[in-house]
């Protein structure tokens, strides 16, 4: 068996706080919470180092440096914003000028990396396009062009996918049915683009290559809520990541 990818997830998490009103009085909660399980554990499984960047912890810790980045074989951004990356701490809340880490990841790409994008309501251009990637340089590398406006497309009823090239090493041995996914980001598959399988007519999983690099986009969930639990449960679901950031580090 050959030695495992080192692969970065940044993203995956979230803080909620809930408003409790009992008559008079009121009072708030929060809590922390993380979607990367399922995705970390499949990886993990097939021989995958992971480190793991929730959005907090990346807005400073996500690398500043193309040295630092290509520690990385394969980077995977997953509901995590712009924003989060564009504006360091010590851009926002001291003026200080520092790299651009959107540019970085397409250098990155661009000189051999691997670079996976995971939908979700904070990537692509997500829920009220807060996510903004659409124009970005991350855009540059990546196999789709997005839309500038909100692009979910949400399918309560669920929508199951369709693959489109099970030749390509990303689909392999998944030729099957897969379960339903409850929503995806709405993207555009750029002309050199290959698109390995589709919900509805729109694309899930785009491949190219971009330079030196190579580049995924999965336009829906890697977890809750888009990915219900019978997706997270099917048995091709370590099976299709593991082969996705394989694909990605250039080892299929």
């Amino acid at each position: 068996m050959s030695q495992g990818l080192s692969v970065l997830i940044a993203g995956e998490s979230w803080e909620s706080m809930t408003i409790h009103q009992k008559g008079f009085d009121v009072f708030t909660t929060t809590f922390y919470e993380e979607g990367v399980g399922p995705l970390k554990s499949a990886l993990e499984k097939s021989g995958h180092t992971v480190t793991f960047m929730p959005s907090h912890i990346a807005a400073t810790n996500f690398p500043t440096q193309l040295e630092e980045l290509q520690r990385y074989d394969v980077v995977m951004l997953s509901d995590i914003g712009t924003n989060t990356l564009l504006l360091h701490p010590n851009t926002f809340n001291k003026s200080q000028r520092m790299p651009n880490r959107l540019k970085l990841i397409r250098e990155y790409t661009e000189k051999g990396g691997g670079l996976i994008m995971v939908g979700g309501y904070l990537t692509f251009q997500g829920i009220d396009a807060k996510a903004r990637y659409a124009k970005s340089p991350v855009e540059d590398a990546l196999p789709v062009t997005m839309l500038e406006r909100d692009d979910r497309v949400e399918v309560p009823e669920g929508v199951s996918a369709t693959v489109q090239l099970a030749d390509h090493p990303i689909a392999a041995g998944l030729d099957g049915e897969w379960p339903p996914l409850l929503g995806y980001n709405e993207i555009i598959a750029k002309p050199a683009a290959s698109v390995v399988a589709t919900v509805g007519s729109d694309p899930l999983i785009a491949t190219w290559s971009y330079q030196k690099g190579r580049a995924v986009a999965f336009a829906s969930d890697c977890g809750p809520h888009w990915a219900p639990p019978e997706f997270l449960a099917w048995d091709g679901y370590d099976k299709l990541w593991s082969q996705m950031v394989e694909w990605a580090g250039g080892r299929l």
